[in-house]
Parts: C-alpha cells; structure tokens; sequence
C-alpha cells in the first residue's frame, strides 16, 4: 500500500509506540511496516493545483485577450449579438458540461478534479446565461435580485438532482448575494435594513442557515448535504459576528471614525460569548466545526481586540513582545495536547 509520507511517518510512529507498550510485539510490527511504503510524489496533490492553475490561467487567458485591439473590435461586432441569444448559447454550453461532466463521474470516477473543474466551468456559464438572459428581460428597474434568487434555485435544483456538493456549494455562496442584495433593494440601499446594518442581517442569515442544516440532517434526501450547509451558515454567521464586532451597527466609515472602539466593547463581548457556547457545544457532543469555528473566532476576537485597544498606545516593542508570548504560549500548549491526544 502506497501512502502519502507524511501518512507513513505516522504509521512508522504509532507502531514504535505499541511495539514499546507491549501491545505488538517486534515481528508483527516488522510485518505491519512491511504493509505499507511512503510514495515519492504525490501526484494527487499535484493534479488538483495543475487543475487550480490552468482554471487561472484561462481567466488570465481571457483577461489578456480582452487588452488586445484586433479582439475588442472582433467584440464590438460580437456584443451587437441579441442578449437573449447569448444567454441561449451560455446555458446550452453549460448544460453540455454538466452531462459531460456528470457522465464522467460515473464512468471515470478516479478523474476527481477534472471532472469538478468541467462542472466548475459549467457553473460559470450558467452565471453567465442567467445574467445575460436578466439584461434582455430588463425594464429598467434597477432589481436584479431575482435574478439572482433564480440562480439560487438552478443551482440547488442542479445541486440536488446531480448530488453534487460543489454545485451545492454554489447556491449557499448566491443565496447569501440574493439575501444582501435583496435587503439593499427593500431599503432602497440605504445604509440600514430594519435598523441592521450588512454585518448584523448577516449574523442573522448565518443563525438561520446554520439552524436549517439541522433539519437537513434529520432528512435522509438531504442529509449529503448537511455538512457544506453547516459549514456556510457558521462561515457567514463568525465572519459577520467578527466584522459586527469590530464595526458594530455602523454602516458609514464616517460614523465608525467618530466613536472610540471601547464603545463597541458590547459587540465584542457578543461574538466571544456565541464563540464560546460553539467550543462547548462542539466539546460535549463531539462536532468538530462547532469547536473549532469557536476556537479559530475567539482567538481572532481576543488578538481584534488586542490590536484595537493597545497598538496606539503600547510602545511596538513591548507590543510585539507580548504578542510574541503569547504565541509562545499557544503553541507550547497546543504541542502539549497533541502529545497527549497522540499517546492515546
């Protein structure tokens, strides 16, 4: 069995470490080292970056080609074509994609990041063909978050029909678009929706697809994709206490300007209460996102706070230093309980 060689370093230690307990003995250990050999290269690794760059590149491609005089006249004449006949072409190309992509999931299964970067670019065109077919719908209203609802139900309905978490993922990514624009539209993009401002809706969207997940996970037609669900409602839930708790309620950077941050200490002590209650639920019924989203946030909420409170009035010296132990600390800690979670 070939494995990865940071995988075969840790075999060849849990067996030195039961071979020194007693628990196998020196030819069973021999013959379970002899299982296994650590691979040169790890090819897998590579094909997924190879797949990240060329999708890269083909923007750049594009970019590049879009600077060029002879083919920004070529698209003078191209962008005369009707915007419903491009939405056409769009979604034709992507739903070949799909099935091509889809066909060789089934038949080429092992092909894993290639298959995902042909339904990637399926995804894109289907952007592209809804955008396109909003323009030729356009009255003028100013209200494209329709369109982008719409989106939402193609790909869910896309997601849901293919079982494909990346697509799924897709739709959480535009549902949370359809939720800021929508609210900007109801409010006539004021700077606040209901006396809420972006960071604040957001907390409130997170605690609800975060809760939506749960249901998900109790419906076995759902259940594939309770995690990615889960794992987006805490994203835009932390993320958007993070940034409420350093903005507060404030939506113009001239109102922020005008407050010290001590005053937003309430906000402050809000997000690191929720980023608590995450660590001791995740704790006691054993859900990793929850601990550790609790644990990433709060550490980021204490050094925000260190960073506010102290960076203009500490001397950068004793400011770094302190900063500098504490890191010390933390990891001298975190080697402790590794140690300690090894030897179990």
């Amino acid at each position: 069995m070939k494995v990865d060689k940071e995988k075969s370093e840790f075999l060849d230690d849990m067996i030195e470490q039961w071979q020194n307990d007693g628990l196998i003995s020196e030819e069973t250990s021999n013959k379970l080292r002899k299982s296994y050999e650590a691979k040169n290269f790890d090819w897998l690794r590579l094909a997924q970056y190879a797949f990240w760059v060329a999708l890269a590149c083909g923007f750049i491609a594009l970019g590049s080609l879009l600077i060029d005089n002879s083919i920004l006249n070529y698209l003078k004449r191209v962008y005369n074509t009707p915007n419903i006949v491009i939405a056409i072409v769009s979604g034709g190309l992507a739903a070949w994609l799909y099935i091509l992509g889809f066909r060789r999931k089934q038949k080429l299964a092992h092909l894993k990041f290639s298959n995902e970067a042909i339904v990637f670019s399926a995804i894109l065109l289907t952007a592209n063909a809804i955008a396109y077919f909003g323009k030729a719908l356009d009255n003028g209203s100013g209200n494209f978050s329709m369109l982008i609802l719409i989106s939402v139900f193609i790909y869910g309905a896309l997601g849901f029909v293919f079982n494909s978490r990346l697509i799924w993922i897709f739709a959480l990514i535009t549902l949370g678009a359809w939720f800021g624009t929508e609210t900007g539209y109801l409010s006539r993009w004021n700077y606040y929706f209901l006396g809420m401002n972006y960071p604040l809706r957001f907390v409130i969207f997170g605690a609800i697809l975060t809760a939506a997940s749960f249901i998900m996970k109790v419906r076995p037609k759902m259940q594939h994709f309770f995690q990615v669900t889960y794992i987006a409602g805490m994203v835009y839930l932390f993320i958007s206490l993070w940034a409420l708790s350093v903005f507060g309620n404030f939506a113009s950077l001239e109102e922020w300007y005008s407050v010290r941050q001590l005053s937003l200490f309430y906000w402050a002590l809000i997000s690191a209460v929720v980023c608590v209650a995450s660590t001791l639920f995740g704790l006691k019924y054993h859900d990793d996102i929850a601990r550790e989203f609790g644990i990433t946030f709060l550490f980021l909420n204490l050094y925000t706070r260190y960073f506010e409170y102290f960076w203009d009035s500490w001397h950068k010296a004793l400011f770094f230093a302190v900063l500098a132990a504490s890191f010390w600390l933390i990891g001298r800690k975190a080697e402790k309980i590794w140690n300690v979670e090894f030897l179990k």
